[in-house]
């Protein structure tokens, strides 16, 4: 068997990327060893999955299915083939949920989402489905060293939702639909408010309310900017518009910025 070994990994060594040996006769760990040399050498990922899926047919519930099928999860999403990525990490999450790489196998699930953010346009179903799964790494394993970067990826999922309502937002406000755009930024300010999107709503509103003739809902718009975002340049743009208006960046009437401006003074939001 240990020349079989050496005739195996001789293949991945002499010969092309993508050639699949028949593996019958290997043992689970020499099979596994030529996935590992084509996903490493030839940087075949295809390949690398077709060995590491044999495994978990010739070899089921051994030790080396067992990793096979977290390289397998891996090796589909260095691919880019994300639901088939998704589909073997689950896999491995159901089938060993109480394993060291159980975690490693939720990060690589939550990953599967996350990396297809930017490619989905406008529809952000992807996006929720990351900030869910990322919410799962970071609650269930909090002690793992997945839960640190799950963190980081599940504030930037957040703030990439944040940006869509901005962009749509601007469209519409753009086109002079102000009471369209209301309803995006407002959804930044009371849902996404500690993104970094929240100045620039705020912002906005004082744009939007003032061309509808909403001073008072300006005014507040503007008081709630100033009260936590005094020193940015967004802040400077709307206390322009009030200012070139007569008016003044101070809360005025009862609508639902009065209601978030008085949360801020009393320390409640944000």
């Amino acid at each position: 068997m240990a020349l079989a070994g050496l005739v195996l990994t001789g293949c991945g060594a002499g010969g092309d990327a993508g050639e699949r040996v028949p593996v019958e006769n290997f043992a689970a760990e020499e099979i596994y060893r030529r996935g590992e040399y084509e996903l490493e050498n030839n940087r075949d990922p295809d390949t690398a999955v077709y060995y590491f899926s044999e495994i978990e047919r010739l070899y089921p519930y051994s030790q080396w299915a067992k990793r096979a099928l977290i390289m397998q999860a891996y090796s589909y999403h260095r691919n880019k083939d994300y639901e088939e990525a998704r589909g073997a990490a689950q896999r491995f999450v159901d089938t060993y949920p109480g394993d060291d790489d159980a975690a490693y196998a939720k990060y690589l699930l939550a990953l599967s989402y996350y990396d297809q953010i930017d490619e989905v346009g406008r529809d952000q179903g992807l996006t929720f489905q990351a900030l869910q799964a990322l919410r799962e790494v970071i609650e269930e394993y909090p002690d793992s060293e997945y839960a640190r970067s799950a963190i980081l990826k599940f504030d930037l999922a957040f703030d990439h939702l944040a940006g869509k309502e901005m962009e749509i937002g601007r469209y519409y406000l753009k086109r002079g639909h102000y009471a369209a755009s209301i309803n995006r930024f407002r959804v930044v300010v009371e849902d996404f408010q500690t993104t970094t999107h929240t100045p620039e709503a705020l912002m906005r509103l004082v744009e939007a309310y003032l061309a509808l003739g909403l001073t008072d809902e300006a005014q507040t718009a503007g008081a709630v900017l100033g009260h936590n975002f005094q020193s940015s340049p967004f802040y400077e743009d709307a206390y322009a518009q009030l200012r070139g208006r007569g008016l003044s960046a101070s809360p005025k009437g009862e609508s639902w910025l009065t209601n978030v401006y008085r949360q801020v003074i009393q320390g409640k939001w944000l």
